[in-house]
């Protein structure tokens, strides 16, 4: 069997380029149906041109569009991440942010210094907040 070691460079070369060319266009097919701004005759219109010439369409879709790719996966990746800790927050069952205890210790505090309110008045308060 002959078969030189730049051949099999060259073929691993191909070999791997084929597969980045995969992973790009489905890269492209994902951001294009993801993005909620285009109406459905535009990306059909984008879909037909990326399908009938598709190197030229790929790199046309980078040039116009590639700079909002990255902006609407920021974006995408933000609203997961605040329904995963909505979701975890509600899950535990504390709706209430430890920031409202602090602020509602600190206005007893304030009630109780100026004289509004008496000791016994601030420690009930407290607990219950505390609760």
């Amino acid at each position: 069997m002959d078969y030189p070691l730049l051949n099999i460079f060259f073929t691993t070369m191909w070999i791997f380029l084929w597969i980045m060319w995969f992973f790009l266009l489905f890269r492209v097919f994902g951001d294009l149906f993801r993005d909620d701004a285009l109406s459905g005759w535009a990306k059909a219109g984008w879909s037909v041109f990326v399908l009938v010439l598709p190197f030229l369409g790929v790199f046309v879709y980078l040039i116009a569009r590639g700079k909002g790719m990255g902006k609407r996966e920021y974006q995408e990746a933000a609203e997961a991440e605040q329904e995963f800790r909505t979701y975890i927050r509600d899950a535990a069952g504390t709706t209430t942010a430890p920031t409202d205890h602090v602020a509602e210790l600190s206005r007893l505090a304030d009630l109780k210094n100026h004289g509004d309110i008496t000791e016994a008045e601030y420690q009930r308060a407290k607990e219950l907040v505390l609760t």
